[in-house]
């Protein structure tokens, strides 16, 4: 009965463990199929879609097969890849993986196959889904040189965006100056100007100050210039500052050249905290009987310099006759050159004084004339010789015979661009040639009634006016030279301007000329030299280095 008893309790036992053991079974077999389903990680056929195409093509699939161990790490990568188009299979399941792409681009990656850190997961393809048809074959490593060079396209892109946000838009600003024609424009009345006023610029002298001097209307202050082209900066004394710190801006030139220097002085006060770090290097005040200057800022460690040359050659004498009387050394640079030397940005004019009588007609006067005289000095008649027509230019010994003016100013330059191709260091030295500022004469010259003292508005219309033959022969010059010359071409943006010159505001009344003699040259200040130098610092702002850039012709 012991051994019945016994018997019966362990086959109990054996059916209880059979059932346990079978009901593991059956629940680890359902938890084994679920996670296959659930884990996208196992045994799949992918497909990517874009949802934008990559190479200007329509969307595309990238199809990739890989085969994976039982423990679920890559055994190997299907060498056969394919770029299909999109399809809408009823079986496949597609996960657009865009998004990813461009996060990884910004984050400076290239999507590869294998790639990726478990976020945007990729749904799983059924086992038995077919391919969809195969348009082109590519290899793997041909997808991924491919998917390169796209992110390195769309990277370069995305970078030049940046930098130009970064930069405040410098470089779009910098492309739209580098395609502007500053000289093509018109002038537009703006209450917001001047920049300064005569109060507040301790460095006007008193030949350009036309509203210390009792200038009463106002407007000739107001015109800012405007480039039918493009928007045109307005000057930033504090970035012009920064452009030249540390160095040597110096204008050379006759009397308009320093209408130009004084303006540029003005402008750049605007930004100086403390006026007392600004000063003449020598203790020289501004006057005209003084020909050289140089002011220090002191807080940017900058030097603004004029230097007097009415004709960039040296004035010299000759002797004719037993006396040494006046000539122009054109083949020689003025002798004040070694001044100029070593200046980080050179802004040269000419072309005033090669207007007056006696360089114009390139002659001086001769008070004893005789047979010798005709032969020495090629007149052809005693009246010739009485009326004093000697020539003016000097070349060596030579004193010329008869040479015309375009033909001297030509030899002039020449000796000027030869003396900036031998002593000026590109590198170093940023060289401008400012061009003919027209006079506005009306009735007459300087010294013969001419006059301008009426206008007050510029004109509407300059199309009656010739393009200086000066200006074409400095463009030709500057062409020829090694060095390269930014050609600032202000004659068309000034010959609108008749109201811009002191006229007979050019003295205190007190000590003023007569109404006969006006000055219908130089320019008031605050004025049109303001304008001068913002195209100036326009042309600093650029990077571009060109032989010149003049197009406009009057």
């Amino acid at each position: 009965m012991e051994k019945q008893r016994s018997f019966s309790l362990k086959s109990t036992r054996f059916l209880v463990f059979s059932f346990i053991i079978s009901s593991s079974l059956i629940f680890l077999v359902f938890l084994f199929t679920w996670v296959i389903k659930s884990n996208p990680s196992i045994h799949r056929e992918t497909h990517f879609q874009f949802n934008k195409p990559l190479f200007n093509h329509k969307p595309i699939t990238i199809e990739s097969s890989s085969s994976f161990s039982s423990n679920g790490s890559v055994q190997s990568v299907n060498h056969s890849t394919h770029f299909l188009k999109s399809e809408n299979e009823s079986r496949s399941v597609k996960f657009s993986v865009f998004k990813q792409i461009q996060r990884q681009e910004s984050e400076g990656e290239v999507v590869e196959d294998g790639d990726g850190d478990g976020e945007g997961e990729i749904e799983d393809v059924e086992e038995d889904t077919p391919a969809p048809a195969m348009e082109e074959d590519i290899e793997v490593d041909d997808k991924l040189e491919l998917l390169k060079e796209h992110k390195e396209v769309k990277m370069t892109k995305v970078s030049s965006v940046d930098e130009f946000k970064a930069q405040d838009d410098g470089k779009m600003e910098e492309k739209k100056m580098n395609g502007c024609d500053v000289t093509k424009g018109k002038w537009v009345y703006d209450e917001s100007y001047p920049l300064y006023t005569n109060g507040s610029c301790p460095f006007i002298d008193e030949g350009f100050s036309c509203g210390t001097n009792g200038r009463q209307d106002r407007d000739y202050m107001k015109w800012k210039w405007q480039p039918q082209d493009c928007d045109f900066p307005r000057f930033n004394a504090a970035k012009m500052l920064d452009l030249i710190s540390g160095k040597r801006l110096v204008f050379v030139g006759d009397s308009i050249n320093r209408n130009q220097w004084e303006s540029m002085l003005c402008m750049l006060m605007l930004a100086v905290k403390d006026p007392k770090k600004v000063y003449e290097t020598h203790g020289r005040r501004i006057t005209k009987e003084k020909g050289n200057y140089s002011f220090k800022f002191v807080d940017y460690k900058c030097t603004i310099e004029y230097y007097v040359s009415h004709f960039l050659v040296h004035e010299s004498k000759a002797r004719i006759r037993q006396k040494r009387r006046p000539t122009l050394r054109i083949d020689a640079i003025d002798h004040g050159s070694s001044k100029w030397k070593g200046a980080d940005i050179l802004v040269f004019n000419t072309a005033h004084w090669w207007s007056h009588f006696k360089t114009k007609a390139g002659l001086v006067p001769l008070s004893n004339c005789g047979s010798s005289s005709l032969v020495m000095y090629g007149f052809q008649s005693c009246i010739d010789c009485k009326l004093g027509k000697i020539n003016y230019y000097q070349e060596g010994n030579q004193v010329h015979p008869k040479l015309d003016v375009s033909t001297a100013f030509r030899k002039a330059l020449m000796t000027w661009a030869g003396w900036v191709d031998r002593h000026i260091n590109p590198r170093k030295t940023r060289v401008f040639f400012r061009n003919l500022a027209p006079s506005h004469f009306r009735g007459g010259l300087w010294n013969s009634g001419g006059h301008c003292m009426e206008a007050t508005w510029p004109l509407n219309d300059t199309s009656g006016m010739e393009y200086p033959e000066k200006n074409r022969i400095v463009e030709e010059v500057i062409l020829q030279m090694k060095t390269p010359v930014t050609l600032l071409n202000v004659t068309g943006v000034s010959a609108y301007r008749i109201d811009g010159h002191p006229s007979i505001y050019g003295k205190k009344p007190g000590t003023r000329y007569s109404s006969n003699i006006q000055d219908c040259s130089h320019w008031c200040l605050p004025g049109v030299p303001d304008t001068w130098n913002e195209i100036l610092f326009f042309h600093l702002q650029s990077k571009e280095k060109s032989k010149y850039h003049s197009k406009i012709r009057l």
